[in-house]
């Protein structure tokens, strides 16, 4: 895998519009346009969430890892398509077949990988995983659609 397909987070922030405290991607460590990302996002205590979620315990809430695999899936379309979004935005549109296997906590990394399953037109299927040392903590079949900015 060449060097030349791992993003930071100042390149993550040129592709995706999400900022603090909602971007969940902070490095991506391999990428192969069309077929497959992997990426991660550090866990830390000073997520805003856990302060509510849940005091004394903090656990990551389940739909922000699914957030932050629907992020690296963008990452992977808009790493897979020939030409830039420019006006045009990746938003989600389904998940299926979505599983919860083990809690995410500050300290943690969490592994995002994602594999793109198929696509017509504008939609965009995947199937993503998400790990913490090793171990599946969610995972799922999402989907998303290329949509123009003024449909919001």
């Amino acid at each position: 895998m060449s060097n030349e397909h791992i993003l930071d987070i100042q390149k993550i922030m040129e592709m995706l519009p999400h900022r603090y405290p909602f971007l969940l991607v902070d490095r991506v460590l391999e990428l192969e346009p069309g077929v497959r990302l992997k990426a991660i996002k550090n866990v830390t205590m000073n997520e805003e969430y856990f302060q509510g979620h849940f005091p004394n315990m903090p656990v990551m809430p389940g739909v922000l890892q699914l957030e932050a695999l629907a992020q690296a899936g963008g990452i992977l379309v808009i790493n897979s398509i020939d030409e830039p979004l420019g006006d045009k935005v990746f938003l989600f549109t389904g998940l299926n077949k979505v599983k919860f296997r083990r809690p995410v906590v500050p300290g943690d990394q969490l592994e995002l990988c994602v594999h793109y399953e198929r696509h017509k037109l504008n939609i965009w299927k995947m199937r993503g995983v998400a790990k913490v040392d090793g171990q599946v903590t969610c995972q799922g079949e999402f989907s998303a659609a290329i949509a123009d900015k003024g449909v919001m």
